[in-house]
């Protein structure tokens, strides 16, 4: 057991609890990095604030990667 106390409260965490947590942060955190750098890549300010803003277990960053990022032009390519 994990024992977390703060000025208000006494918290207990399981083992699975915070090893759950801690994956669930690793998860986002990837995602997140993924998401953030091509937003950025790709001058797309509104989704790259979304994403700093709202933490949602990395499932706006892969609608964002599958969906919306701005696609390459084919042009480009010789």
């Amino acid at each position: 057991m994990y024992e977390i106390i703060g000025p208000h409260s006494h918290v207990t965490y399981t083992k699975a609890e915070v090893i759950i947590f801690i994956v669930l942060a690793l998860w986002e955190g990837v995602w997140k990095a993924i998401a953030l750098w091509k937003a950025g890549r790709n001058r797309q300010l509104i989704w790259f604030i979304a994403m700093i803003v709202l933490n949602t277990v990395g499932i706006l960053e892969i609608v964002y990667l599958l969906f919306f990022q701005a696609k390459p032009d084919k042009s480009d390519k010789a």
